[in-house]
């Protein structure tokens, strides 16, 4: 399926909540979609200390990545979290491919991998991680993206990881990058909601 020829209404960001340091955007979103905060709510930091993997554990994720969480509230009840985190991530490793030309894959539809050519391996460069939430009278979802771009990478976790910054050699500008990764999520999200 081609991107570009599709004809989608896109969405937009209604609102930015730009934070320097917080424990976690996905935490933080969740407290502001209980209080109705409207789709397209964004939290971004340049720093998290307790940001959430998939299965949960915590770990620092340094300045210099794209951290966010948005507010999401589908139209179909139905939309399934692993199906919004497995869209993200494509539009992840797009992003970056298109930009860089770096050769990346999406493994366990949460996790974007970029190819070290190197070194012949994968490095993880991007985690993702969808909630979906069925309250009374409120059903939103959150999709938080954490992606190496300048950062140092935290030594733990089960996959060799890296910053795009060591595939380009040079300082990134995330703000170029984080728009052309919200536009691709966008229309990733428009197909989606009519899929589910």
């Amino acid at each position: 399926m081609n991107m570009e020829e599709i004809k989608v209404p896109l969405k937009k960001i209604q609102k930015v909540i730009g934070l320097e340091m917080v424990p976690s955007t996905q935490d933080m979103a969740l407290e502001l979609a209980r209080r109705d905060e409207p789709e397209g709510t964004m939290l971004l930091a340049n720093a998290q200390t307790a940001a959430r993997r998939q299965d949960g554990s915590r770990f620092h994720a340094a300045a210099g990545g794209i951290y966010f969480t948005l507010i999401l509230r589908p139209e179909h009840s139905g939309v399934c979290a692993q199906d919004m985190a497995g869209q993200t991530a494509q539009a992840v490793a797009e992003t970056v491919t298109s930009i860089f030309g770096i050769k990346t894959n999406v493994k366990d539809s949460h996790a974007v991998f970029a190819w070290d050519m190197k070194n012949r391996k994968w490095k993880k460069i991007a985690g993702v991680l969808a909630e979906t939430f069925f309250e009374p009278g409120n059903e939103f979802a959150l999709v938080g993206v954490g992606l190496n771009v300048n950062n140092r990478v935290p030594c733990s976790g089960k996959e060799p990881q890296a910053c795009l910054k060591q595939w380009v050699g040079s300082e990134i500008s995330r703000e170029l990058l984080l728009e052309e990764l919200i536009a691709c999520f966008w229309k990733y999200y428009a197909i989606g909601c009519k899929s589910f």
